[in-house]
């Protein structure tokens, strides 16, 4: 099931066979990650690459509150994502508010989509965060950058990468 319509991958063959599915244990390391950002002390290490983001649902108007990686990118933060259902709730002129391990923060949002700037965006953070590269399918050449047929791919499967701006 491709997000965007299917054409030969102008940067070759990519190195992943795309994102990978969530683990069916993904549930219980979100609470695992939300317990641990609320634990003062603790909250400053493992804020330092794991927030909570707190979305309003758009129908519902229930708060979720989703554990992510985010990558600092000058004063805002970026989040390479699928386009989860969190992600459909994030509206533009709609703060949503973050947490770090200390007082929430506000922050505006904006979802990239368009092919030139999830590639652009995706491949800082991936070069930040290996890690969060190979969950979302993004794998790196012999020269240590991220592959742009893989980021190409992670686009092609709905990829995309929210950038949040301080309010």
């Amino acid at each position: 099931m491709s997000e965007h319509a299917s054409s030969e991958n102008p940067y070759g063959t990519p190195t992943t066979s795309g994102p990978e599915p969530i683990p069916s244990y993904q549930a219980v390391m979100n609470r695992i990650v939300r317990t641990l950002l609320r634990v003062p002390g603790l909250s400053g290490i493992v804020g330092k690459r794991l927030m909570i983001l707190h979305v309003v649902g758009r129908k519902s108007g229930k708060v979720y509150d989703v554990p992510l990686a985010y990558t600092r990118h000058g004063d805002n933060l970026l989040i390479g994502t699928a386009l989860r259902p969190w992600v459909k709730n994030l509206r533009a002129g709609a703060p949503v508010r973050a947490s770090f391990g200390g007082a929430p923060r506000t922050f505006a949002p904006v979802v990239h989509t368009a092919e030139a700037d999830v590639l652009r965006l995706y491949e800082i953070v991936a070069r930040d965060n290996k890690q969060n590269a190979k969950y979302n399918g993004i794998g790196f050449t012999a020269d240590g950058s991220p592959s742009k047929a893989d980021i190409y791919q992670t686009w092609q499967q709905g990829g995309v990468v929210v950038e949040l701006t301080p309010h």
